[in-house]
């Protein structure tokens, strides 16, 4: 397939993926799907602007707390609730503590367990609280603040697809896009965010690069940890990482001290 078609086709398998996008179904394989999830960021950055933007208009008019609340629904509704399922569907069959085969069966059941249910009270709590702070900063810091959290957690799936990081099943998601990244794309994709993180804490501009590249090194110790313990990646893992590593970024950012 020609460069250009690579990439308008891994344009559009990115959109589709990680957002709602009403965009037609293309081409699928895992030359797409590498492009699509290189380009994870890039799509993370646009929802973050979205999101972003819905939070300060949210909050001219309503209190921080309802503002961050409808931003943190609308955030699911756009995304289809995928990666918030997938942190519920990992963090069930890691409380199971069974590995291998037993543990990617917990992992495809529909319901959601206990250690499940925590887990999506605990980040969504958090990023709501998160999100009522950032309304009382200026317009520039809170846009950056939502911009790179949002885009720093697509670059956890980014760092998860590249070479070496086997799938844990022969189909599914996890299968399709398991090895198609290599390291350049993380590589421009951290300092990509880093810069976009700059403007997010007023009169401190180290804490923004800081506080994604800090949810990142946790998120690789933590994509260490589940492919030993599940064999590979899955959805459900790469849907994981994107809620983790959006919430570490958040809360990197609104720390003090």
């Amino acid at each position: 397939m020609p460069t250009e078609a690579r990439l308008t086709e891994g344009v559009r398998l990115a959109l589709t993926t990680f957002t709602t996008a009403p965009l037609r179904a293309g081409r699928v394989d895992r030359a797409t799907a590498g492009t699509a999830m290189a380009l994870a960021p890039a799509v993370g950055a646009l929802l973050g602007a979205v999101l972003g933007g819905v939070l300060l208009l949210a909050g001219a008019v309503t209190p921080p707390l309802v503002a961050a609340g409808l931003t943190v629904g609308l955030g699911a509704l756009l995304t289809r609730g995928l990666h918030l399922d997938g942190l519920a569907d990992t963090v069930d069959a890691l409380g199971s503590y069974r590995r291998g085969a037993a543990a990617l069966k917990i992992m495809k059941q529909p319901d959601v367990g206990p250690f499940g249910v925590v887990a999506l009270v605990l980040v969504l709590l958090l990023q709501t609280a998160v999100l009522a702070e950032l309304v009382g900063r200026d317009a520039v810091a809170a846009l950056a603040a939502v911009v790179a959290a949002t885009a720093a957690g697509r670059l956890g799936v980014t760092l998860a697809c590249r070479r070496g990081v086997p799938a844990a099943r022969p189909e599914g998601l996890g299968a399709l896009v398991a090895g198609t990244v290599g390291w350049v794309a993380p590589t421009v994709g951290a300092l990509a965010v880093a810069l976009l993180a700059a403007p997010a804490v007023p009169g401190r501009p180290w804490q923004g690069p800081l506080a994604v590249l800090g949810a990142l090194a946790v998120a690789a110790g933590l994509l260490r940890h589940l492919v030993r313990r599940f064999g590979g990646i899955t959805g459900d893992v790469l849907g994981a990482l994107v809620e983790i590593v959006t919430t570490l970024s958040y809360l990197g950012l609104v720390l003090t001290g």
